[in-house]
């Protein structure tokens, strides 16, 4: 990536940083004003998906002629902020911006979640997708998939912890495949966000991380991070030179995660039809569409039908892989 483009990247960061500090505790009801709409988005401020939410929300202002407000509702893998959306009157007035761990994931892996996406949810329009990746820190040598693996063999015991954003995630699942497939002794070491785990391999306190593309990509481009194998059936854009797991023989993550908005059950049609419209105009915005990229996303617009089957054709192809590892719903 160019200079440039770098900079433009950071500045977006740092902008929605700031933006991000004034919604970290989450918006009251009583706090917005009737014609707003609010977008939840369950993880912190300063993460991945709350600056994919305020790029988004800056343009849908303007296309829906009203406020979008991004709400924060950090914790439990984006478990608050679902079960908000659930309690939350279904009058078009609020929406859910999540990926996939949330909605596919979290009521597989959590007896009681307190919502069920297929029941208390409405599929509004998916956005993107984007790659899961396994990423080394700056404290090993290993460059390469079979370099970290080595590594682990040779220097470890055969032993070590890869930091994962939250626990029973997918990033988890891929740990115990990973593992597997390499015949090493591989433990998840959850955390709390993306960003903490960052900070820990920034810091060498963890040797391997797993998460998506938007939580890597700045660390991967200034060489304090080295991403080494990515999920999909194709390589990153972003990352051409980094193999996928099927080229490295670990197959069945080709399904790629998806970015995604909701709306509470019995929202009218016409509110998810209007605010599928306008996230489609939006997502043809070239700076838009330069903001995502670069943060490691590909721009791919499902409207409500093609988004919902989507939804459960990958919930089911995970449901299957979990079944197999033998996890148990906590």
């Amino acid at each position: 990536m160019q200079k440039s483009s770098r900079r433009g990247a950071l500045r977006l960061m740092r902008t929605v940083l700031g933006a991000g500090l004034l919604a970290a505790s989450g918006l009251s009801l009583a706090q917005m004003n009737s014609n707003q709409i609010r977008l939840l988005v369950g993880f912190p401020a300063g993460g991945g998906t709350d600056v994919i939410a305020r790029v988004l929300a800056d343009k849908l202002n303007d296309e829906l002629g009203t406020t979008v407000v991004v709400d924060n509702r950090g914790g439990a893998g984006g478990q608050i902020a679902a079960q908000l959306l659930k309690g939350s009157a279904p009058d078009g007035k609020t929406f859910f911006l999540s990926h996939d761990h949330t909605i596919s994931i979290l009521p597989q892996v959590v007896k009681n979640p307190g919502f069920d996406p297929e029941h208390d949810f409405v599929a509004v329009a998916g956005f993107a997708t984007f790659a899961n990746v396994l990423a080394v820190s700056g404290g090993t040598p290993a460059k390469t998939m079979n370099e970290y693996v080595n590594w682990v063999r040779s220097e470890r015991g055969g032993k070590d912890s890869i930091g994962i954003p939250a626990p029973a995630s997918i990033p988890e699942f891929l740990v115990k495949l990973i593992g597997a497939k390499y015949k090493l002794d591989l433990q998840a070491a959850p955390y709390r966000g993306s960003a903490p785990m960052m900070s820990d391999m920034l810091g060498n306190q963890i040797s391997a991380g797993i998460a998506g593309v938007p939580d890597f990509i700045e660390n991967q481009k200034a060489g304090r991070v080295r991403i080494v194998a990515v999920i999909g059936d194709k390589r990153q854009a972003l990352l051409p030179q980094v193999p996928t797991f099927g080229e490295l023989g670990l197959t069945g993550l080709e399904d790629l995660p998806y970015y995604g908005i909701f709306a509470p059950v019995g929202t009218p049609q016409p509110a998810i039809d209007r605010f599928g419209a306008a996230l489609s105009k939006v997502l043809k915005m070239p700076e838009v569409r330069d903001k995502l990229t670069a943060l490691g996303l590909t721009v791919d617009y499902m409207p409500q039908g093609q988004f919902a089957g989507r939804v459960h054709t990958y919930t089911q192809t995970w449901a299957q892989i979990i079944k197999s590892s033998g996890y148990q719903a906590q």
